[in-house]
């Protein structure tokens, strides 16, 4: 910028554009809204505002959260208020997440990921790849999932960083994905890497995840009853901390569990189901309380019950929507066998055939 064109601009004989108001308001140390005459957004109203969102998010009110992270992002510029601008950007995506709006939040984390990776110092790089693994899982992108999380964690190995929660985060969102793709021998390596990372970071939620993810790896291949050590040790975690949402997931995966190995009779994994449930209702997101659905369809469809299996499949297949495709061809499966159960033989294929269009 010359000395003459900044002449100009302060004589009111240019109007300069947005990108040449960043780097003067960068220079000068202020917001690009002072340049331009009207009042500075007050620092401290943005955190009260994003403190508000995520309240809600956590609340279980994504679509107050939504508005609420909307409302902050129309405010602050990427340039001039970096760090507003990602906790906005990065809330909007997690209550569209848990909205089911899958495929536009990934929109808003691919952008904050390009972000971190042009710029490291203003955007947090982990917490945006495990959300798009995430998201790109549960939209059956499970090719695209293992792309961005293998290399980051291969930037991670590179630099040989001590463990981090983060990190260790980032590993058992892995292990969740490869388990969906099949991959028992990566799932089960990464599974152990994460385990031998979180005992070191001394943080009970990592401990917790990397316990629960190691889990479903061992009932995958068979390991049962070492697969239920692991859970329980994973609610342990899980239990002397507030996150009553992780709590109530992992006591359905539990359930799960239980019912499959056999080891407990089936009414108390019923009411088990339940208790998650009724507290998913209260702080989970419309798609906890789908896979909560999913699990007490099947449970339901193993007492005989398959009138309530199908009530329990429709309603977790209405609130995952049309974009959480992975867990609504599972339903659609649990659908095809209660119908199949009561002697619904065109019902029945109809489930499958619509499990196998949300798998193309």
């Amino acid at each position: 910028l010359s000395p003459s064109y900044i002449s100009l601009v302060e004589a009111g004989k240019r109007s300069p554009s947005p990108e040449v108001l960043a780097q003067l308001a960068a220079r000068l140390h202020c917001d690009v809204a002072e340049l331009g005459g009207e009042p500075a957004v007050s620092v401290t109203g943005l955190a009260v505002e994003l403190s508000f969102a995520e309240t809600a998010l956590n609340a279980g009110d994504a679509q107050a959260a939504r508005e609420a992270y909307l409302a902050v992002r129309a405010k602050v510029g990427k340039s001039s208020q970096p760090e507003s601008w990602y906790k906005a950007t990065y809330g909007l995506a997690r209550a569209l997440e848990n909205l089911g709006e899958l495929e536009e939040a990934v929109v808003h984390l691919e952008e904050l990921h390009a972000t971190a990776v042009a710029q490291p110092d203003s955007v947090p790089r982990l917490t945006t790849v495990i959300a798009l693994c995430r998201c790109y899982r549960e939209l059956g992108d499970l090719s695209h999932a293992i792309e961005v999380a293998e290399d980051t964690l291969a930037e991670l190995d590179e630099l040989g960083l001590a463990p981090t929660v983060v990190g260790v985060e980032l590993l058992s969102t892995l292990v969740g994905v490869h388990m969906e793709r099949g991959d028992l021998h990566r799932a089960s390596y990464l599974a152990g890497k994460a385990i031998e990372q979180a005992d070191s970071v001394t943080d009970a939620r990592a401990r917790g995840a990397a316990y629960w993810n190691a889990s479903v790896v061992l009932h995958r291949n068979g390991k049962t009853a070492d697969a239920l050590v692991l859970i329980e040790k994973a609610l342990a975690c899980y239990a002397v901390g507030e996150d009553t949402r992780a709590l109530a997931r992992l006591r359905n995966a539990y359930a799960m569990l239980l019912l499959e190995s056999g080891s407990t009779e089936p009414e108390p994994v019923r009411e088990m189901l339940q208790q998650s449930y009724a507290s998913l209702r209260e702080v989970g997101s419309s798609v906890d309380v789908a896979y909560c659905l999913s699990a007490l369809a099947r449970m339901e469809l193993r007492l005989g019950d398959p009138l309530s299996a199908v009530r329990n499949a429709e309603e977790a297949l209405e609130l995952l929507g049309t974009q959480h495709r992975l867990q609504s061809a599972r339903n659609y499966l649990v659908l095809a066998a209660a119908h199949l159960a009561m002697g619904r033989t065109e019902a029945c294929q109809e489930a499958y055939e619509r499990g196998a269009l949300m798998l193309e």
